[in-house]
């Protein structure tokens, strides 16, 4: 076996690399080092991953993987996240249990505008509202899914004003006007099923709180059209602060 010492390899005009025609073997525990790059070509690998490139790939296989950007995929069998997972078009359970651990159920304070007081179902699905000054002639109900023949309920906790009169006539009552809003939808004005009556009248005792459940019902038809939604609207009670077990 021959051997050539020398400290480093030129081609023959001395200005480029030394083309190894059939190839080079490195001898066990022997390694490649330097500051430069290795580039391959090769069919079926990839080359120059030095920086951001983007690189196409038919499977990966590892045993872990970290994003630090968002990881948009589909067709996933499992998922196990340790953060927020966001499903744009929500999430369809064919078979087993859906288990929800640690979820709480937000009080959100309804935002009003006028006499409108809109319920915006992105920030949760309880809402409370102070009637002192602030009185409801129209509840908008805003950013809820429309889902094939879906229901949807809304809880709104309303104080009323120290007076005890605050929304009590059909003019200015719960239920008369309701303005529905759908997840890409521009939205539409309707009016809520009350049982017998067409209207939620409120408490007229000072500072009592009335909780008031909207239940909106999409049939699965047009998102847009009024005909495929029913909104129903129903009093749970008057409760009142008291002194009973204190």
């Amino acid at each position: 076996m021959s051997e050539i010492r020398v400290n480093k390899l030129i081609d023959e005009a001395g200005t480029g690399a030394v083309e190894l025609t059939q190839g080079a073997t490195l001898p066990s525990g022997k390694t490649i080092s330097g500051s430069g790059t290795i580039a391959v070509n090769s069919s079926g690998t990839a080359a120059g991953l030095t920086g951001t490139p983007d690189i196409t790939v038919g499977n990966i296989v590892g045993a872990a993987a970290t994003f630090s950007g968002v990881l948009t995929y589909e067709d996933v069998t499992n998922v196990d996240s340790v953060g927020l997972i966001t499903a744009r078009t929500g999430i369809n359970v064919v078979a087993g249990n859906t288990s929800i651990k640690g979820a709480v159920e937000a009080v959100n304070v309804g935002s009003h505008s006028g006499t409108i007081l809109t319920l915006d179902t992105q920030l949760g699905t309880v809402f409370t509202h102070d009637l002192q000054g602030k009185a409801v002639g129209l509840v908008s109900i805003t950013n809820f899914p429309a889902t094939a023949n879906s229901f949807h309920t809304v809880t709104l906790l309303l104080n009323q004003n120290s007076a005890g009169t605050a929304n009590t006539t059909a003019a200015t009552g719960i239920g008369t006007n309701i303005t529905l809003t759908p997840t890409g939808v521009a939205g539409f004005t309707t009016s809520a099923l009350v049982g017998s009556a067409t209207t939620v009248t409120l408490s007229t005792t000072a500072e009592d709180i009335d909780v008031v459940t909207f239940g909106i019902h999409y049939n699965g038809g047009g998102t847009g059209t009024k005909a495929n939604y029913n909104t129903f609207v129903t009093k749970n009670g008057d409760f009142r602060y008291g002194t009973i077990g204190f």
